[in-house]
């Protein structure tokens, strides 16, 4: 990496905003240098509150008054795509909080705008590097044989819409929320997706109960269960022949080791205690990646793949003739 301190720059200034710049500010090798949102005053009071240099008035401005080598993107998921479009017209990497796009032909267009342009657009996904995925990933390295991944799910309409979500987004939560969940599936499931088999098929008329099997190229096995309008925790499990492995909260997890009754809690890092879990260490993977490494997080096209198995998790069956 460079030995120059990579600029850093951000789009929105609401609580996800404040979040990524508080881990953004524990890096060393990162200058905050600059921030714009449609809401000046709050953009002024995140620039006092993490010492982020100038606030501009404009996308253009951010990007040629700040000369930033990264910016992150955290607006609301109906604004992402027009963002986005502008945002690639210049030569900064991307960071762009999940999802990237409200619904599969929206993450498409965002696909189709950083393609034409060239640009690394990385996105959010940081359940991937809380320090449980990562301890449960380290350790399934060692096992070859199948897994067997299930997802527990849960999502609440209206509670969506008493906090003010959009109809629009709440109607396409398997992407606005339920992409938080989905996404493991990839993450531990080995190769492409063969097969999504509806089990208990999505009715949006009668939002309830939602079941799928997903099966990879690789012989994993996955189970999808969503509970909608319900209530439920956010869980997944891994199993194997030889351990078992349990996040619930997806924030801690144990493991279970053949013929063990016992589940033995793995520590959690302390990063994922002072900020919000995951968010440090993809900033630095970010950085990293904007300074002219490999790209280690997922990009647009990665997430754009995980919106199409959500899209056909919840695609209802076709009304009988």
């Amino acid at each position: 990496m460079s030995a120059r301190r990579c600029r850093v720059a951000f789009i929105g200034a609401g609580s996800m905003g404040r979040e990524h710049a508080k881990a953004f500010r524990s890096l060393p090798d990162v200058e905050l240098v600059g921030i714009f949102s449609r809401t000046r005053s709050r953009a002024e009071e995140l620039a006092r509150e993490w010492s982020i240099g100038t606030v501009c008035d404009s996308i253009e401005a951010l990007a040629h008054d700040t000369g930033a080598d990264l910016v992150i993107i955290s607006v609301p998921e109906l604004e992402v795509r027009a963002v986005v479009a502008e945002a690639v017209r210049y030569p900064w990497a991307l960071l762009i909080e999940k999802p990237a796009g409200y619904d599969v032909p929206d993450a498409e267009q965002i696909c189709d705008a950083v393609r034409e342009q060239g640009r690394i657009a990385m996105v959010a996904l940081n359940r991937r590097w809380y320090s449980s995925t990562r301890a449960a990933l380290e350790d399934l390295a060692s096992v070859s044989s199948q897994r067997f991944i299930q997802v527990l799910d849960q999502q609440d309409q209206q509670a969506a819409l008493a906090m003010g979500q959009p109809p629009l987004v709440v109607a396409n939560y398997m992407y606005a929320n339920s992409i938080h969940l989905i996404d493991y599936l990839r993450v531990f499931g080995r190769g492409a997706v063969t097969e999504v088999q509806r089990v208990v098929p999505w009715d949006p008329a009668k939002p309830g109960i939602v079941v799928s099997k997903i099966a990879f190229e690789s012989g994993d096995i996955a189970l999808y269960e969503g509970i909608w309008n319900g209530p439920g925790p956010w869980a997944v499990t891994v199993s194997t022949p030889a351990r078992r492995w349990e996040m619930r909260p997806l924030e801690r997890c144990a493991v279970q080791v053949a013929g063990s009754r016992q589940l033995e809690a793995r520590a959690v890092d302390q990063l994922d205690v002072d900020f919000k879990p995951g968010l440090v260490l993809q900033a630095r993977h970010a950085v990293s990646a904007a300074m002219g490494d490999s790209v280690s997080l997922p990009t647009v096209f990665d997430a754009l793949e995980t919106m199409r198995l959500a899209r056909a998790i919840f695609t209802p069956l076709a009304p009988s003739r």
